[in-house]
C-alpha cells in the first residue's frame, strides 16, 4: 500500500476529516523529515512508511484528547506531535518547545515550507521557558516519566486545563508516582492504524 493511501485510510479510521490540502501537507512533512533525517539524524526511523505510522498517525491519534485553543508541545523534537496536530487542528494555536537548536531549525523550516501560521517554535529548556501565558493543553511524548514531565512543565498548564502524556504500554509504575497537586483524570488505550504496538494517553489535571 502506498504512503498516500495508508494516510487516507489512517485518517478515516481515526475519524479525522483531513482535506486534500491537509493530506498533501502531511505527506510533505514526511518528505521533509525523510530528507533532513539523513543529515541531522532527527529520528531513528528511516522509512517513510514507518514515519507515517510511528510519527504522523501516532501524533494525530491524540487529537480528540486536546482541550481548548492554546497547546504547548514540550520536547517536540522533530515536531512531534505538534506539527501533525497543527495541520489537522488549524483552529488551534501551537507552541513547539525543544532545547535542541538543530531540531528547532528543522521545525522552523517545516513551518515556512508548509505555511503553518498557527505554530510558534521556541528553542529553550522547559525549565528556562517563560511564556507570557499558560496553556489549555500541555502535551509531550518525549519525557521518560510522567512525574518528570509534570514537575518540569505542569506549571505551564492553566488551572482548568489538561496535561497529556503520550505513552506506549500502560504506565502502571509511573501512575503511582504522580506528584502532589495533580490527579489522573483518565488513561485511555488508543489504536493507531497500521501500528502493531500499544499506545496509551494519560490525561492529568491540577487538583
Amino acid at each position: 500500500m502506498s504512503v498516500e493511501k495508508a494516510l487516507s485510510q489512517g485518517l478515516e479510521a481515526l475519524e479525522i476529516s483531513g482535506s486534500e490540502e491537509i493530506k498533501r501537507k502531511l505527506l510533505a512533512f514526511i518528505d521533509l523529515l525523510h530528507k533532513w533525517n539523513r543529515v541531522y539524524n532527527l529520528t531513528a526511523i528511516r522509512e517513510k512508511e514507518k514515519m507515517l505510522t510511528h510519527h504522523i498517525l501516532d501524533s494525530v491519534a491524540v487529537m480528540p484528547f486536546l482541550y481548548g485553543v492554546d497547546v504547548l508541545d514540550v520536547g517536540s523534537g522533530a515536531g512531534l506531535p505538534g506539527v501533525p496536530l497543527a495541520l489537522v487542528s488549524p483552529e488551534r494555536q501551537f507552541v513547539l518547545l525543544d532545547s535542541n537548536a538543530k531540531k528547532t531549525r528543522f521545525i522552523k523550516q517545516v513551518k515556512a515550507e508548509l505555511g503553518l501560521t498557527n505554530l510558534i517554535v521556541e528553542t529553550a529548556r522547559v525549565e528556562r521557558f517563560h511564556p507570557a501565558k499558560t496553556f489549555d493543553t500541555v502535551i509531550s511524548r518525549a519525557y521518560s516519566s510522567i512525574s518528570q514531565f509534570l514537575l518540569a512543565a505542569g506549571a505551564h498548564c492553566k488551572q482548568d486545563g489538561v496535561i497529556i502524556a503520550m505513552k506506549g504500554e500502560y504506565p502502571e509504575v509511573e501512575l503511582r508516582a504522580i506528584p502532589e497537586g495533580y490527579s489522573i483524570k483518565a488513561v485511555s488505550a488508543v489504536n493507531v492504524p497500521f501500528l502493531q504496538a500499544q499506545r496509551h494517553i494519560v490525561k492529568i489535571v491540577h487538583d
